[in-house]
């Protein structure tokens, strides 16, 4: 895989990790509980690489695009670790292989989890991405659920040229423990792979598609029966079908011929 011979430090870091391809696509095969304690454990001083490690999330959308986007492939490639944010993935991989994907790791629940540890270490959030008035109001309710979580900063992410980059260079200054972005496939991806070698105090970078919108309320969930039969697409087009109804009419097949198509399991 052609991530993995130019990724050595992010090789070495997560050399610990199971995975399994599904779809075309490297996933760690931890849980939500295993994948938290990885992200809080890697930004122990110990066990820092110079540099942040990459967390990326993929579902049924993402293997579409990667399968037909050579350069969003590439970006995903180019992460440390990829966590399976669909349903169907773990459907697929627990009927084909014999080392299958323990559970969904939606980043709309890790993020909560990730919360709680981090609020009980003194770890430290940055959280970057979604429109002002969304990042304020998903930053205001995080510290109402998390009163004594430490977040040292956060902005919108409609920033470009010079303005971007004095915002990168203050969320170094900053140096998080967590940066959430928050820009949207390949936005997000494309992002960090710009941008990190200029935040070498930054320990964990961690994309996180439309989360800030679940956080600030102005997005709900699907009930938990949907998301737990991999419907959640479904939801999410009802509430916006002019958006989201030919984007999943055209992904939706794609990724069901990948996950039934390019499956292995690994270490």
């Amino acid at each position: 895989m052609l991530e993995r011979r130019v990724n050595l430090d992010g090789r070495a870091a997560t050399a610990d990790v199971p995975r399994i391809t599904i779809g075309g696509l490297r996933m760690a095969a931890l849980d939500m509980e295993a994948t938290a304690d990885f992200m809080i454990e890697a930004t122990d001083p110990q066990h820092r690489i110079g540099r942040p490690l990459h967390l990326t999330s993929a579902n049924g959308e993402v293997l579409a695009r990667c399968s037909t986007e050579p350069e969003t492939e590439r970006l995903f490639r180019g992460a440390d670790l990829i966590n399976a944010d669909g349903q169907p993935l773990v459907a697929a991989s627990r009927l084909q292989s014999w080392f299958p994907l323990p559970e969904r790791v939606a980043t709309t629940d890790l993020f909560h989890v990730v919360a709680r540890k981090a609020e009980a270490l003194g770890r430290t959030f940055y959280m970057f991405g979604a429109s002002e008035a969304e990042n304020a109001a998903a930053v205001e309710n995080v510290q109402k659920m998390y009163p004594n979580l430490k977040i040292v900063g956060h902005s919108h992410g409609y920033l470009r040229g010079d303005a971007l980059r004095a915002k990168v260079e203050e969320i170094n200054a900053l140096a998080p423990d967590y940066l959430w972005v928050a820009l949207g496939v390949p936005n997000e991806q494309a992002f960090v792979e710009e941008y990190m070698p200029l935040m070498t105090n930054v320990g964990v970078i961690k994309t996180s598609g439309g989360l800030f919108n679940f956080l600030s309320g102005s997005r709900s969930r699907a009930p938990r029966w949907m998301q737990k039969i991999g419907l959640e697409w479904a939801w999410r087009t009802m509430l916006e079908p002019r958006r989201l109804l030919w984007r999943y009419l055209t992904t939706n097949p794609r990724a069901l011929y990948l996950l039934f198509s390019r499956n292995r399991p690994l270490r």
